[in-house]
């Protein structure tokens, strides 16, 4: 096996890694309890609130500072 790890010990790690990544993720999704439904309608643009907000047109001009009006 790599580095010379015996299989038995290999095995153990690999399945004590896949246990404690399964309990992490149970616990985050407990903690976090996401909204899985999914709508019938499809939200209209600007509903999903998981849309970027940068990516918005800008209403005002954005500030360039005064080192680069020097340029």
């Amino acid at each position: 096996m790599p580095a010379g790890v015996p299989m038995s010990t290999y095995v153990k790690m690999l399945a004590a890694s896949l246990l404690a990544m399964c309990a992490g993720a149970e616990v985050v999704h407990r903690y976090y309890r996401p909204d899985l439904t999914i709508p019938e309608i499809p939200p209209k643009r600007g509903e999903l609130k998981t849309e970027l907000l940068g990516l918005k047109e800008r209403k005002h001009k954005p500030q360039v500072s005064q080192q680069e009006e020097l340029k």
